[in-house]
């Protein structure tokens, strides 16, 4: 399997110059630890995570340290801490380093990211723009949804994920496609939040009536 088999399309992604409190507004709106960030032609440019907004100042979990340490602590160092601490533009709390793949990388070689960087999700890109993120939980949906196809179901498998996704882009009761989809072997796993029943309904429903799905299994739970 590769990174377009898994990767969640529909990104939430900030700018450089957005404010932080709409970015963590975002966050937390769309139920997501990062935000890549795309500067206006569309490349990525750096991500904000939950650790880069850990320490600020507005809670008061900002890094104090004593004096004496303080005095022989890099000024590189302390000026990255405060710019993390007081930054009021993303660009400013960013993580400019962003370790990304393209949509023919292996899940194995996905995992091998994650791992080695300790990260929790890699950009998905094309020509340097992104179309895509996959994460450690798209890695762990793939693995709990079925046993991996074989090469020709492999296709049949991707071409039903790619009509479904796109018809999820024409329906304006849902923002599921910013969720996770996966098949195996003609079966939909549908995985994330959903805001109602009724729409958890309306999404399989949907699904049932792409060309090729033989079955839908409900991985979804509701809103809190």
């Amino acid at each position: 399997m590769k990174a377009m088999d898994v990767m969640v399309h529909d990104v939430v992604t900030v700018k450089p110059d957005d404010e932080v409190h709409q970015a963590v507004k975002l966050m937390v709106d769309h139920d997501v630890s990062a935000l890549p960030v795309v500067d206006a032609g569309g490349k990525v440019v750096g991500i904000m995570s939950e650790s880069d907004i850990m320490r600020r100042e507005e809670i008061d979990t900002d890094k104090r340290r004593p004096w004496w340490l303080e005095a022989i602590t890099p000024a590189a160092t302390l000026a990255h801490d405060f710019a993390k601490s007081h930054g009021q533009k993303v660009h400013e709390v960013m993580s400019p380093k962003v370790v990304s793949a393209t949509e023919e990388t292996t899940l194995r070689d996905l995992a091998t990211l994650l791992e080695k960087h300790r990260i929790k999700r890699v950009p998905i890109l094309r020509d340097g723009k992104l179309v895509g993120i996959v994460s450690r939980t798209n890695l762990v949906q793939a693995l709990a949804s079925a046993q991996w196809p074989l090469n020709g179901a492999a296709d049949a498998d991707r071409d039903i994920r790619l009509k479904l996704l796109d018809r999820l882009k024409s329906e304006k009761w849902t923002d599921f496609g910013s969720r996770n989809i996966t098949v195996h072997d003609g079966v939909v796993h549908l995985w994330g939040l959903v805001g109602s029943d009724d729409e958890r309904k309306a999404l399989l429903a949907l699904a049932e009536e792409v060309p090729g799905v033989k079955s839908v299994c409900d991985e979804t739970f509701a809103g809190y």
